[in-house]
């Protein structure tokens, strides 16, 4: 019989993807926030041990980036403490982890793209509760990937891509921020990702275990992003209302979102022989 896969997170953008890209990989056990609170340490560790699982991929967190700056209890209780604690639970069982991080670890200022020996300096608490995520997994030891990736989209949910598809319909006139780069990630992008890791590892070919980058190939901003969503309206003979580039300065946000969100992606290839799609042509197969 394959190995059990446990996975925490079942309405998110990312777990959704998974849940259907998981399929033939073994039994997936998946636990959504209604049977896995994650602010709770003891239920964590009561429902890891009560499944005893061969994999573990942890696709929860606290996403929403200003409220967290309203609550960051919250957020450091889903982002860091219960990472920590699915970290040494997985070690106890001798069953890798599979956890996502974010390009919010960094502050932004980098030139080019962040590659993962890159020192992080996260502006906010969303960035920082990540961060700290990432390193109560690293305190651990145990066999782990910790997948930093950026700009997440797809059909399923709230996100950039249906709302840009909302507005850009209901209004004659959209300003969106032109000076945050990034490379825009479709879920089911990192989903076929992380499965072929999966496959890898099952297989006793995997690369090292570790932090790496997974995102997109090339880079765009926010306004780049949402006129590539315009075309496609366009295309379809659908409403498109005009975009006006504007500076991140006229849309201020609780939260300060790094200018530069762009990763390398190069050790993932390397390592794991996993490579990514471009954003246009991966927003394309998401659009179809």
């Amino acid at each position: 019989m394959k190995p059990g896969i446990l996975l925490i997170g079942r309405t998110g953008q990312v777990a959704e993807a998974l849940q259907r890209h998981l399929a033939g990989l073994g039994p997936v056990h998946v636990l959504g926030r209604d049977q896995l609170d994650l602010t709770q340490p003891a239920q964590v560790r009561e429902q890891v041990r009560r499944l005893g699982p061969a994999l573990i991929i942890n696709a929860a967190a606290h996403t929403a980036v200003d409220l967290a700056e309203r609550e960051p209890e919250a957020a450091f209780a889903i982002n860091a403490t219960a990472p920590g604690i699915l970290a040494e639970e997985a070690a106890r069982l001798g069953a890798p982890l599979i956890h996502y991080s974010t390009d919010y670890v960094f502050d932004g200022n980098k030139p080019g793209a962040y590659d993962e020996a890159d020192e992080p300096n996260p502006l906010g608490v969303y960035g920082r509760s990540k961060l700290a995520g990432e390193q109560a997994i690293a305190a651990v030891g145990g066999e782990h990937l910790i997948l930093r990736t950026s700009w997440v989209y797809s059909r399923h949910g709230r996100n950039f891509l249906l709302t840009m598809q909302r507005l850009l319909q209901e209004k004659p006139e959209l300003r969106v921020v032109d000076d945050q780069i990034g490379a825009p990630t479709w879920a089911d992008t990192i989903a076929a990702s992380t499965r072929a890791m999966i496959e890898r590892w099952q297989a006793g070919e995997q690369g090292s275990w570790g932090l790496y980058h997974l995102t997109a190939q090339g880079h765009t901003s926010w306004f780049g992003f949402a006129q590539a969503i315009g075309e496609h309206l366009k295309a379809r003979g659908l409403p498109c209302a005009e975009l006006l580039p504007i500076p991140s300065s006229d849309y201020p946000t609780p939260a300060r979102r790094p200018l530069n969100s762009r990763l390398d992606c190069t050790r993932l290839a390397r390592e794991w022989q996993v490579s990514q799609p471009n954003w246009r042509e991966a927003l394309i197969d998401c659009l179809k």
